[in-house]
Formats: C-alpha cells, sequence, structure tokens
C-alpha cells in the first residue's frame, strides 16, 4: 500500500482544514518583547569577579596561573627524569659489581656446589617432565608437588650454604 493510498482511506478533512490549507505557512516567530528594565542586569566592576591587571602585567614572566602550573609540572618532570637516570646508572654499576663478584667468587666451593646441585637437578627435573609427558601423565598435580619439592629443596639449600659460607667465605 503506497502513502497515498493510506492517507486517502483516513477521515477526511473538515472545512477549516481546508480554507486554511492554500494559506498555511508555518507560525509566526515570537518576537522579544523589548523593555528597558534589563539594564539592572550590567556588571557591576566593584564586584570581586572582575579582576584589574597590574600595570607591571607585560614585563612579568609567569602570566598566568596555568603557565605557572605547567612550568611547575616541567620543572618536576625533569627532577623525575634525573633521578631515573641516576637509579638507571646505579643499577649499571650494581650489575657490574655483581659480575665481578661472580668472577672472583667462582673458586669458592660453596658457590660451585650450588652452580652443580642447580645444574643437575633442573636437568633430572626436565628430563622426568619430558618423559612423563612423552606417556601423557603429566599433569597440573605433579607439577605442583615437584613444584613444592623445588621450593622446600632452594630453602634447605639457602640455610646449608649460609653454613657452609661462614667456613668459606665470599669474596667482596
Amino acid at each position: 500500500m503506497s502513502y497515498a493510498q493510506a492517507a486517502a482511506s483516513g477521515p477526511k478533512q473538515g472545512p477549516e482544514e481546508v480554507t486554511n490549507m492554500p494559506l498555511s505557512r508555518a507560525p509566526p516567530v515570537p518576537e522579544v518583547e523589548k523593555s528597558d528594565s534589563s539594564v539592572h542586569s550590567l556588571v557591576d566592576v566593584d564586584s570581586p569577579h572582575v579582576s584589574s591587571v597590574p600595570s607591571d602585567f607585560e614585563s612579568q614572566s609567569i602570566k598566568t596561573d596555568t603557565q605557572a602550573e605547567r612550568i611547575e609540572l616541567e620543572e618536576n618532570a625533569k627532577e623525575a627524569a634525573a633521578e631515573a637516570h641516576s637509579a638507571k646508572e646505579k643499577e649499571k654499576v650494581k650489575a657490574v659489581r655483581g659480575g665481578h663478584r661472580v668472577k672472583e667468587n667462582a673458586n669458592n666451593p660453596v658457590v660451585i656446589g650450588n652452580a652443580l646441585t642447580v645444574g643437575i637437578l633442573g636437568t633430572a627435573l626436565g628430563v622426568g617432565a619430558y618423559r612423563k609427558w612423552v606417556r601423557e601423565e603429566l599433569t597440573w598435580k605433579i607439577v605442583g608437588a615437584w613444584a613444592g619439592v623445588v621450593g622446600l629443596f632452594a630453602v634447605g639449600d639457602y640455610y646449608v650454604s649460609q653454613y657452609f659460607f661462614k667456613k668459606y667465605p665470599p669474596k667482596k
């Protein structure tokens, strides 16, 4: 059904609608009422919301609060960058010093024993886990149990190493 058919099947227009039809236009725009009573809304120059500018305004280096906040933020950012750079330099020095400590203590029997123990234990666990995985017997329960065993071993190794470091002190 077309729009014309739908409109034709609806109610018919009344006589006043038919007579206004050829002259129909948009209703006139209402006009603003003119009165002189709006004068009282002018701004009072003595009120606190109006601010004056000092005479040396043009010679000031910072002219607005926003500009002062931006300069302060930039200074804080520069300080943070300097602190980050110094922390990075400290970490580099610490890493180099740590590398020297490893080289100096390479002949310490405690360090050698720990390195061998970790290597052998890691290899044994890796091979065992691979064998279980190939046979499809590796589960999260087994992985969790062995992770707990490794954790307990690490705690025990720490205390044993501390005991042996008393007998064979590391070079600093």
